[in-house]
């Protein structure tokens, strides 16, 4: 069974974004570098740059405790550093940010280069099924990262008050409601802000870290990678199992590759370099240093550093900071869903824009209602940011690692690195990578069974999406007639009627069964009959120029194909509206779709699993009409049904 879903997951891979490794172009529209960065600092960096809220204290109080004392305090603070340097200054931002299609990045980017590149390898069906697994792990992520951050940040109104700690629950489920109920409305209004508030806030919890590193500043050594080390020496067991909390302070890290299509390579590098990383240092030296004099502050040093009169103002511009940085990985959601739509990995979803200027402004309502089940569910589940801690680490260290993987087959068979410079640096990686994923993986007990349950769920559902459609296809390939054979020998009783009839087909060589069905039924034939496919190509978008293409084959038949860029959203009717090919312009008035619709019959043909037969009928019924998805006139539509065994 794994080898054949494999296999159709290989062939979906072929219509992936292929990637070059040097940097390309960004694909939106020119706007300055200052503009770019301060945009990108709103929006990818807003899930890492909440990470203090709750990193730090987790490692000390999680559910394996360490002293408060010099030796772990300089011993976590130096593991956090050199993760955030290794990790994300030279893993993402020095090397895995170069692999871009025409600006765009993301897991799929980066299985795709692989992927088109080595198709006849036999094990690139394993490097495919690892990259649907890193796409299902971001699930995960998604409903995770809002429960987390906003909970961490409303939890600092216990700080504020030992009193307000009856509200936090409630004020965290009324702002998650909130959150998901004005996504409808777009985020284009308030996307203007992110990037100003998150400024503020960088430069407040550096300031913060500033003060208390002042009161303490031995806290510097810990650059010294000697402490964390030393931690390791002093208690091997605790050491190891700290490491699932201290790969918290990276969360958020895939946001910088994979939000590179909207800001490019060169601002978010910077905005990392010069501020992001800096600011999140200070921040994390500053608490390191208040506990050098104040252990007790262990129980929330993020909010324990401010002054008691600023601290209500800091647990709302950090609730502001958490509210962004969910925002972006819902919004995140929404593309990663629509990429993998357009990609044959999920069935047709309502798709709606929320922003006349801004193509990537979009709303998933299935995908936006699920989440917000999921999150609340999360919440009330957990009720402690600190119990949430154990969910969060699997899901960002198994995208991680499997990262790593795809990047050394890209080091040694894509990019051909030289051999021993390309083992030192993959060694490096799956090194760091796989001490924090196994030290993940004992925390599976106490949450982390949670987002591998989602991923292994929503992996389920898109490998039964992949290969039902293979199956399908290759079913409707078996009861299909040559076309030519239609057009040369059409059947006399057939009559030809003025119009344009349009028949979409997946497979632009047989004749669909739709044009089958509407000639056994009717027995007519429009005077112009297009034989149309919708083909989403390897790269973002496509030049308008040539969308259409089509080709004349005879007696008033046409084959037109019609490409899109794997982010962009299909529209027929305009597309057809800016052709004038296949004889004569297209006027809906006197044009017609016809569908064919399927009622799939589970049986025991060699295919897949009953069970997942039964998963992608459902799947089928459930999904969005080809009328809705395409755009396609409502009153010049036809649907021919028919039922089919896969």
């Amino acid at each position: 069974m794994w080898e054949s879903r494999a296999t159709s997951l290989s062939t979906a891979a072929a219509a992936l974004p292929d990637v070059q490794p040097e940097a390309r172009p960004h694909h939106g529209p020119a706007e300055p570098l200052s503009r770019l960065a301060l945009g990108a600092i709103g929006i990818v960096f807003g899930d890492i740059g909440t990470s203090p809220l709750y990193s730090l204290k987790e490692s000390f109080i999680g559910p394996h405790p360490l002293a408060v004392d010099r030796a772990h305090i300089f011993g976590i603070l130096s593991l956090i550093f050199w993760t955030l340097t290794l990790v994300v200054t030279v893993k993402y931002v020095l090397i895995i940010m170069r692999a871009d299609n025409k600006g765009e990045g993301g897991s799929l980017a980066l299985l795709a280069l692989i992927a088109r590149r080595m198709p006849g390898k036999r094990w690139t069906e394993g490097i495919v099924l690892l990259g649907v697994l890193a796409t299902a792990l971001f699930y995960g992520d998604a409903i995770i990262t809002p429960a987390i951050s906003v909970l961490s940040a409303v939890e600092g109104l216990e700080v504020v008050n030992s009193g307000f700690a009856p509200l936090v629950l409630p004020v965290s489920i009324v702002i998650l409601i909130g959150l998901f109920m004005i996504q409808a409305h777009g985020t284009a209004r308030v996307g203007e802000v992110f990037g100003p508030v998150m400024l503020a806030y960088f430069a407040i919890i550096a300031l913060l870290g500033l003060v208390n590193i002042a009161a303490a500043p031995g806290i510097l050594v810990i650059v010294n990678p000697w402490w964390a080390v030393h931690f390791f020496a002093l208690d091997p067991r605790l050491a190891f199992l700290a490491l699932g909390s201290v790969v918290l302070a990276v969360t958020g890290a895939e946001a910088l590759y994979a939000d590179m299509g909207h800001f490019g390579q060169r601002p978010i590098s910077l905005a990392w370099l010069y501020l992001v990383f800096p600011c999140l240092l200070l921040n994390y030296l500053g608490q390191g240093a208040l506990l050098l004099v104040s252990p007790e502050a262990i129980a929330n040093p993020f909010f324990l550093m401010a002054p008691s009169w600023s601290r209500l103002p800091l647990v709302v511009l950090a609730t502001a900071a958490t509210i962004i940085a969910s925002q972006a990985v819902i919004s995140g959601a929404f593309s990663v869903t629509r990429q993998a739509m357009q990609l044959g990995f999920v069935p047709r979803l309502k798709i709606l824009h929320t922003s006349e200027r801004a193509a990537g402004q979009i709303y998933l309502p299935f995908v936006n209602w699920t989440l917000l089940v999921l999150v609340l569910g999360l919440v009330l589940g957990f009720r402690e940011s600190s119990k949430l801690a154990s969910a969060y680490g699997i899901a960002v260290t198994g995208t991680m690692f499997i990262t790593t993987c795809l990047l050394a087959v890209l080091l040694f068979s894509v990019w051909r690195w030289n051999r021993w410079l390309a083992a030192a640096v993959t060694g490096v990686f799956l090194a760091v990578d796989g001490a924090y994923f196994a030290s993940n993986l004992t925390k599976i007990p106490d949450g982390g069974w949670f987002p591998l349950l989602i991923a292994g769920i929503v992996f389920t559902l898109l490998t039964t999406w992949a290969t039902g459609r293979k199956l399908l296809r290759r079913r409707l390939s078996e009861a299909s007639m040559p076309l030519e054979m239609l057009i040369d020998h059409p059947p006399r009783s057939i009559t030809r009627v003025p119009g344009t009839a349009i028949f979409l087909s997946a497979d632009p060589q047989g004749a669909p069964p739709a044009l089958l069905h509407n000639m056994k039924h009717n027995k007519v034939l429009h005077e112009r009959i297009i034989i149309l496919t919708v083909r989403v190509e390897d790269i973002p978008y496509v030049d308008p120029e040539g969308r259409v293409t089509s080709e004349s084959l005879g007696e008033g038949f046409f084959r037109m194909i019609v490409r899109y860029g794997f982010m962009e959203e299909p529209d027929i009717p305009a597309s057809l509206g800016q052709s004038r090919q296949c004889g004569r312009e297209f006027r809906m008035i006197e044009t017609s779709f016809f569908l064919g619709r399927q009622t799939l019959i589970p049986s025991k043909q060699p295919g897949m699993a009953i069970w997942r037969e039964h998963l992608f009928a459902w799947m089928v019924r459930n999904a969005e009409s080809a009328m809705e998805f395409f755009k396609l006139p409502v009153n010049r539509v036809v649907a021919l049904g028919s039922q089919m065994e896969i």
